[in-house]
């Protein structure tokens, strides 16, 4: 049973930074890309960042030069470190994970539970 487990929301004021995590655990074969996504009240989830196991990259344009995501292999971790935050800014933000798991070697996506983010002051 993989789980994604979030952590590091909050409310930040206008111009202020925050961090996200999100810890992958459970019978994992290979984590193949994780990323984040967010959704505002009564609006879709969308995408905000991802990272392949390779380290390739991808930023909606509302973030880019703004937000940055990383990993952490050994640890199964991805971070989504984010700066000049912005009132659109504040949703509820989910960890996303392509993962590989035995014993089929299948690759699943998973989500996390969700962490919010307020951007206010």
């Amino acid at each position: 049973q993989v789980q994604l487990v979030e952590s590091g929301g909050g409310l930040v004021q206008p111009g202020g930074s925050l961090r996200l995590s999100c810890a992958a655990s459970g019978r994992m074969f290979s984590i193949n890309a994780m990323g984040w996504y967010r959704q505002a009240p009564g609006k879709q989830r969308d995408l905000v960042a991802t990272i392949t196991r390779g380290g390739t990259t991808a930023f909606a344009d509302s973030v880019k030069g703004r937000f940055t995501i990383s990993t952490d292999n050994a640890k199964n971790t991805v971070y989504l470190q984010m700066s000049s935050l912005k009132p659109e800014d504040t949703a509820v933000y989910y960890c996303n994970a392509k993962i590989t798991i035995p014993p089929n070697f299948r690759e699943n996506a998973y989500w996390g539970q969700g962490t919010q983010v307020t951007v206010s002051s």
